[in-house]
């Protein structure tokens, strides 16, 4: 098959509750348009019917929103990509449909894309880029891992979480403290007015590089039940120091596996992905930390962090050089592994 070497890509995003596409030519962005999806938050999480119901309504105008936005027709597209996983069955049904009969009508290569892998190379989006090898902390709602890069093609799971993720660690435990869903940014906004140190809870030990929130979210539940039996509004009145300490505990089991991976890997190009990328105080122990150990930190802009079909595009373009695309038999794989 014959590639042009500044392929003009449609990408499609739909693995859990937001619909995306982007338009990516040469490797440059043109366009990045997400529809988001209010409807869950009087559930407290995502109910996966739901969101593929929505993902139905809002991929066309999606669609043709990031298609005019970046001035291409359907017509001078080199190729349509699509996440095949991992993700929730339902949603990544109707991107991948959408996606192949897109393909398929105007004739085109389909790219099936790992949404794990985009995470990672959002990075190359924007300047400034990580030169290779990267070690990479994913982390996100339904996933927390660490990757060394070694090139776009080439990546491997050193460590990932035995259980609950760390932005579900994040989530539920602000459901514990009565806050609304989405929990864990309103977690960060108060936990940057509170004290860390007030409560300790317990940091999970986990061998090798591997993680482990389960326990946090544990122990947090049966400290406040206990506070809260002896004073009904101890959570009200401690809020702020609350979320302080539990983002903190988080905090240190992320980065005490960080520190140890970089160190037995002498790494020092850090990068950072997944939405809980966006969260400001780890950000901050980042920062912190590259001072210390002399790191190059890299995290990708708000808008690449969360799920978005930018870094489905950007995954996509490595891809079409590499000459890596999929059949009109590739189906949605929710338990896709990053290989």
């Amino acid at each position: 098959m014959s590639t042009n070497p500044s392929p003009i890509i449609l990408a499609i995003e739909s693995s859990c509750d937001d619909t995306g596409a982007a338009v990516i030519a040469g490797g440059n962005i043109l366009a990045n348009v997400v529809a988001s999806q209010q409807v869950h938050e009087q559930f407290g999480g995502v109910v996966p019917e739901l969101a593929s119901r929505a993902h139905q309504q809002h991929i066309l105008p999606v669609v043709q929103a990031a298609l005019s936005k970046a001035g291409i027709n359907k017509e001078d597209l080199d190729a349509v990509a699509f996440t095949q996983g991992p993700g929730l069955l339902g949603s990544l049904l109707v991107g991948g449909m959408f996606a192949k009969s897109f393909a398929l009508a105007l004739g085109k290569p389909l790219i099936a894309v790992n949404h794990m892998r985009a995470h990672i190379l959002a990075h190359f989006i924007e300047e400034p880029r990580p030169a290779f090898p990267i070690l990479c902390l994913t982390v996100s709602g339904g996933h927390t891992q660490l990757v060394v890069v070694r090139s776009p093609m080439e990546m491997e799971i050193i460590g990932q979480t035995q259980d609950d993720a760390a932005g579900e660690a994040f989530d539920k435990t602000a459901k514990l403290l009565g806050l609304p869903y989405p929990g864990g940014p309103r977690l960060d906004k108060l936990a940057q007015q509170g004290d860390p140190l007030r409560f300790p809870f317990p940091v999970n030990q986990m061998p090798g590089y591997d993680f482990s929130f389960s326990g946090v979210k544990t122990a947090v539940m049966y400290f406040l039940r206990q506070q809260t039996q002896q004073n009904p509004k101890f959570i009200e009145e401690n809020l702020p120091d609350l979320c302080a300490s539990i983002q903190h505990t988080i905090l240190q089991t992320l980065m005490r596996q960080l520190r140890r991976a970089a160190k037995d890997y002498g790494l020092t190009n850090i990068a950072i992905a997944g939405g809980v990328a966006a969260n400001s105080g780890l950000r901050a122990e980042l920062q912190r930390l590259a001072g210390e150990l002399g790191w190059q930190v890299f995290i990708p802009a708000f808008q690449y962090c969360t799920d978005n079909a930018g870094m489905i595009a950007m995954a996509a373009h490595f891809q079409y050089e590499a000459g890596d695309f999929a059949s009109q038999l590739a189906s949605p794989d929710p338990r896709l592994k990053l290989a």
